[in-house]
């Protein structure tokens, strides 16, 4: 059968999110794994709880040379630890995990956090009109930079924001003008940064210890060689810009909220009785529903490096193996009413790390592994987002929520729209009358 099927590669462009239901027509209902053909590989897509054992599992899968490697270096920069396996992975891994994954970490994060989100919710009531998705990616981009230790003004800052968001919105549109301009931002990212590296280490800049531009900075090889200026200027930024990537999720966020009004509520009640923004335990079951319906991307290759026989599908050493993130996060067999949104079912449950099939942010062990160390600050900044976008005095527009499942990765189109409530209403009502006069003139 497989010597039928045309290469999955174009068809994930043309696709997008919709491309594994396709595959999966391929098999028998519930099948685990589905056969595809990646690049020319020979290749299996994997789901569920047995499929993320079989990812994560670097005896077998490896990620190193998995995917395009001008797609890999515009997201993640030359040499990042992405690209890394073993025990090479594990030393860079465990710097990244002292940045972002200790507690610590997380609460020095949160009155950053408070202070943008308060921010750009008084820009909204004061008539600003950015969307939900623009507004996060100025406040999450100013409040990881200032948690990271980078120097700069916030105008500076926001730039910066802007530039790393859009490698995010065209790193998966090969050959567009918009794949040119995320080349182009990661090389001025990547200047940008290596100086700043450079900066610290000649004693121009003094950061503090702990912060990802201290420790990138000053981290060493296994060889104990520090990294060179530019790689350890594109592992700070790998510290940095998956938290601005969380304005996606924002925008997802705005989308719910809006078709969901009684959480809007209920939200909005518990940030009144806390007085913060950050840490509402409904804020974060919505924040991980969000994240677990609407993942960043819909799928993610590995490199088998020996032979693979998953479900009756066999791939040799060399092909691919390939982790339907979507499809896990929604899988029938996993979850209760999978595609139903429902935050409630994070309710009471703070270890989402042991959900085998949860992975918006990677599965595996942080620390060994590949899952995303940088997870429990998105679930912070998207829940201190949620909130504010609960605050009655706002409203979100119902237009332009449509999402187009083929874009990678996608959003609704208009961001989410953002106004102050009270802007809103006046706007409805000088429309009625304005309709009003229209139709009495009419019969007049």
């Amino acid at each position: 059968m497989l010597h039928r099927i045309a290469d999955d590669a174009p068809l994930l462009l043309m696709h997008g999110y919709d491309l594994g239901a396709r595959v999966w027509s391929r098999v028998r209902d519930g099948a685990r794994g589905a056969p595809m053909r990646l690049l020319g590989h020979r290749a299996v897509f994997v789901r569920g709880a047995e499929g993320v054992r079989l990812f994560y599992d670097e005896s077998r899968i490896a990620r190193h040379g998995a995917m395009p490697r001008f797609v890999h270096e515009t997201l993640f920069g030359h040499g990042s630890v992405h690209s890394l396996d073993g025990a090479e992975h594990r030393h860079r891994k465990a710097t990244f995990v002292d940045v972002a994954y200790e507690d610590e970490q997380v609460r020095r994060l949160e009155p950053e956090l408070e202070r943008e989100w308060q921010r750009e919710l008084d820009a909204w009531l004061a008539g600003g009109g950015r969307s939900a998705y623009d507004a996060a990616v100025g406040a999450l981009g100013r409040a990881g930079m200032s948690w990271a230790g980078l120097p700069g003004s916030d105008d500076a800052r926001t730039r910066w924001a802007a530039r790393l968001a859009q490698i995010v919105d065209g790193f998966g549109r090969p050959f567009s003008p918009d794949f040119a301009m995320a080349a182009f931002n990661r090389l001025w990212s990547d200047r940008r940064a290596a100086r700043l590296i450079h900066d610290v280490r000649s004693g121009m800049l003094t950061p503090r210890q702990g912060t990802a531009l201290f420790e990138w900075a000053w981290h060493r090889g296994p060889d104990g060689r520090l990294l060179p200026e530019r790689l350890a200027g594109i592992e700070l930024q790998n510290s940095i810009r998956p938290l601005v990537a969380v304005a996606r999720f924002v925008a997802f966020a705005a989308k719910r909220l809006h078709e969901n009004p009684d959480w809007r509520l209920r939200i909005h009640a518990e940030t009144a009785r806390s007085g913060r923004l950050v840490g509402g335990p409904l804020a974060v079951a919505f924040a991980q529903e969000v994240r677990r319906t609407s993942p960043f991307v819909p799928m993610l290759p590995g490199k088998a490096i020996t032979e693979i026989d998953f479900d009756g599908q066999q791939v040799p050493a060399g092909g691919r193996v390939v982790i339907d993130i979507l499809g896990t996060d929604l899988d029938d067999a996993s979850w209760d009413d999978a595609t139903e949104f429902r935050p409630e079912r994070f309710s009471h449950r703070p270890d989402y790390e042991a959900i085998p099939a949860f992975i918006p942010h990677g599965g595996a062990d942080v620390q060994t592994g590949h899952r995303c160390p940088g997870e429990k600050l998105a679930i912070a900044a998207l829940s201190a987002a949620i909130a504010a976008l609960s605050d009655p005095r706002v409203r979100i527009s119902p237009h332009g929520l449509e999402v187009d499942r083929r874009r990678l990765p996608a959003m609704p189109a208009s961001g989410g729209c953002v106004h102050a409530a009270a802007a809103r209403d006046s706007t409805a009502e000088n429309r009625r009358q304005h309709d009003e006069t229209t139709e009495q003139r009419s019969t007049s």
